[in-house]
């Protein structure tokens, strides 16, 4: 098959969960035997070699603002794809559904992964969240195929919607890292700091982990890694909370993400809009003890493995005090759990089998219809 990808930032993965399965999915396609187009946007990609890991890697310009970087460049992506002879193509979020239309109309399939309710980040403006609140009825319909990547979406598109999805969730990239050179770079010991990652957004409650964490007395450090191109001001209020024991390096990728998270005392989760979040089922897979806020998609993943906090500073900080109160083979019973779990159910091959048979069987409808 021949494979376009759009809705990203592109690859390598630099910023979220969208660009790390545009990444892993993509390459993972190419090595059985597929050719795929993952498309970049010239503002975020700076490494511009091409191919990537076998993706053949297309830039294309955007408008840098916050309300119309993905519309623009996926906009462009789409006319630049309508010439490219795909197979399928493979959008990726529910903002861009209005733009699956067009390649149906000329025989193309599309498949939308709608990822999780957008709308309902405070990000948005009320044109933002408008335009979410529309394009989730247009993924219902446009697309060949809507995917959701978590049973909680999946039950809201059915039950808001009467629209039924593939459910696919993430995968994730389990290999540990016993070099720690980041760690020394950033004044960390393994075993000794809690680790939090994600983009900086208020959804995401770095600020609630980071006053939290101000609240304890642990002698262990927290490390915040993550950024956003347009939360300036929220990234602020968190550099705000003065606590020697907090380290704010930025975004960190590859390597050194994996680094951490392979030596974190535990892992900290604290998103409450998506779906299946990439860091949660990594550090899981890992083998770190998790904790994570109690939300319904949180739940599915980590369930029973990891220790719920509910959306409290003091409940977060008599948590953390916990954890760092363990003994060592507590600890590691935890990690043993929440490993065994990811393992188990976010194995990016078996990721990479559904949407290859879901990508072959809309070409395969295509054909006999035609």
């Amino acid at each position: 098959m021949r494979i376009a990808l759009l809705g990203t930032r592109g690859i390598p993965a630099n910023y979220g969960g969208f660009e790390t399965f545009a990444e892993e999915l993509s390459a993972r396609l190419v090595e059985r035997g597929h050719q795929v187009v993952v498309y970049c946007r010239t503002n975020n990609v700076h490494e511009r070699a091409s191919p990537y890991r076998g993706v053949e890697l297309k830039f294309l310009p955007t408008i840098p603002h916050k309300y119309l970087d993905t519309l623009a460049h996926t906009a462009l992506s789409t006319v630049h794809a309508l010439f490219g002879r795909f197979d399928a193509i493979l959008y990726c979020n529910s903002a861009n559904a209005v733009f699956t239309l067009a390649p149906r109309l000329i025989g193309t399939p599309t498949a939308l992964n709608v990822d999780g309710l957008e709308r309902d980040r405070r990000k948005w403006n009320k044109l933002g969240q408008a335009w979410y609140a529309l394009s989730e009825r247009l993924s219902c319909w446009l697309p060949a195929a809507t995917i959701t990547d978590a049973k909680v979406i999946q039950n809201y598109f059915a039950e808001r919607y009467n629209k039924s999805s593939h459910l696919i969730a993430y995968g994730a990239d389990f290999e540990k890292e016993s070099s720690t050179e980041t760690l020394e770079r950033l004044g960390l010991e393994p075993g000794q700091y809690f680790l939090y990652v994600s983009r900086m957004e208020p959804e995401n409650n770095a600020l609630l982990v980071a006053k939290a964490f101000a609240q304890t007395s642990v002698p262990q450090r927290l490390a915040i890694v993550g950024d956003a191109p347009y939360a300036a001001d929220y990234i602020q209020s968190v550099k705000a909370v003065t606590d020697p024991r907090i380290v704010m390096p930025g975004g960190i990728y590859g390597k050194g993400y994996r680094e951490l998270q392979s030596h974190c005392l535990a892992y900290i989760h604290a998103t409450e809009v998506g779906g299946t979040h990439p860091a949660l089922i990594e550090a899981m897979g890992r083998g770190a003890p998790t904790l994570y806020l109690q939300t319904p998609e949180n739940l599915e993943v980590a369930g029973d493995a990891g220790m719920p906090f509910e959306h409290s500073e003091k409940t977060l900080a008599d948590l953390i005090q916990m954890a760092a109160a363990m003994a060592p083979a507590q600890l590691d019973q935890w990690g043993a759990r929440a490993q065994t779990r990811a393992r188990s159910r976010y194995d990016w091959e078996q990721v990479t089998d559904r949407y290859e048979n879901l990508l072959s069987a809309l070409i395969q409808r295509r054909t006999s219809l035609g």
